[in-house]
Order: structure tokens, then C-alpha cells, then sequence
């Protein structure tokens, strides 16, 4: 059985997003392209600040196919740029995004 490669493109966070330390968001991809034999078809989140992805996902065990999932910014979290780092079947990123400090 011959399996493709997936890479949804993720729609949430862009880069007009403003997140907070300690909230909780939705990312969502799209999910139209997806083939009728997905290699890994189950999903892992990660932050990504630069060139350095962070070693924790923040949502994981979810299925690509479900287009989006909710995640919590871990109060752990320094203010700054980010993008959201989707896993699964590929790796791909979000835009570019500001993640503010905890009010």
C-alpha cells in the first residue's frame, strides 16, 4: 500500500495573531488536500522561536484530519516572536506571531 506525504498549510496563528503566555488558541490547517493514505496521520504542536524548535509539544495525539486543536501557552513561555511548528505526516510552520507576557 503506497502512502503519500502530507502537508497541510496552517491558516491559525498568521501573522496579525497576538497570543498570551498562559491562554489557550486554536490552530487550524487545511485540510482539502489531505490524500486517502496519510504516512502519520496523528499530530504533535510545537513553538518554534527562530532557528529552535522547543522539545515539548504543546498538543499532541490529535488527528491530522481534524483541521485544528486547541493549545495552551505554558506560563513557562518567554514574550516574543514564535511560529507554531505542525507535526505529523510533515513538519511545517505557521507565520510568524508575537506571544505577549501573562496580564
Amino acid at each position: 500500500m503506497q502512502r503519500d506525504v502530507w502537508v497541510p498549510t496552517i491558516t491559525e496563528p498568521t501573522f496579525a495573531s497576538t497570543w498570551t503566555v498562559g491562554g489557550t488558541f486554536l490552530v487550524a490547517w487545511d485540510t482539502s488536500s489531505e490524500p486517502s493514505q496519510v504516512t502519520n496521520p496523528t499530530g504533535e504542536v510545537y513553538l518554534r522561536q527562530g532557528d529552535a524548535t522547543q522539545s515539548n509539544p504543546i498538543a499532541s495525539g490529535f488527528a491530522l484530519s481534524d483541521g485544528e486543536v486547541e493549545v495552551t501557552i505554558p506560563y513557562d513561555t518567554a514574550p516574543g516572536e514564535y511560529m507554531i511548528v505542525l507535526f505529523g505526516d510533515s513538519g511545517n510552520w505557521s507565520d510568524e506571531f508575537p506571544i505577549d507576557a501573562a496580564t
